[in-house]
């Protein structure tokens, strides 16, 4: 699919969720289970609407959500072993590896082996990667802002607070 029609569809889903009538509380009847009420499933779909909002707003469209959250936190903490980012953006250690590769193959991050641990790997931005972070995170709150935009000011927050509280 190109990259016009990826952007289309994107849009009108998300055009299509604000018009959608919401879901009747959620039931926890194991009589009547129905998948789409589940917390996983819901968890997944919101994920999907956040990342296709994510690729409409970010500016970027070679930057995934995860390459975007690893070059702000080396942004805000400097040079970091790359196990200690992937712990802090929630990667496992074959997704902090891919999403290093790609970042490195783009002259966004360098690497260098801890001097005090060879078999360890520090990380950092380039000057590359530093500029276009700091470009990027002026897209962020439009991501966030778009993203929460079918819930009022109050289910905004409950829900960040609530999600905060389970991850």
């Amino acid at each position: 699919m190109d990259t016009q029609t990826d952007r289309g569809t994107a849009a009108h889903r998300s055009s299509r969720n604000e018009r959608r009538t919401p879901y009747p509380p959620v039931e926890f009847d194991e009589a009547r289970y129905r998948v789409e009420r589940q917390i996983g499933y819901l968890l997944r779909r919101a994920h999907q609407r956040a990342s296709a909002i994510f690729q409409e707003q970010i500016g970027d469209p070679n930057i995934t959500p995860t390459q975007f959250s690893s070059l702000v936190k080396l942004h805000e903490e400097g040079e970091l072993s790359q196990n200690h980012l992937g712990r802090l953006v929630g990667m496992d250690k074959a997704t902090t590896q891919g999403v290093i590769r790609r970042l490195k193959a783009r002259n966004l991050v360098s690497a260098r082996a801890d001097p005090g641990d060879a078999r360890r790997t520090r990380l950092r931005l380039t000057l590359e990667g530093e500029r276009l972070v700091q470009r990027l995170m002026l897209a962020g709150p439009r991501v966030t802002t778009e993203t929460l935009k079918p819930l009022s000011a109050e289910e905004q927050r409950q829900l960040v607070n609530l999600l905060a509280r389970i991850a």
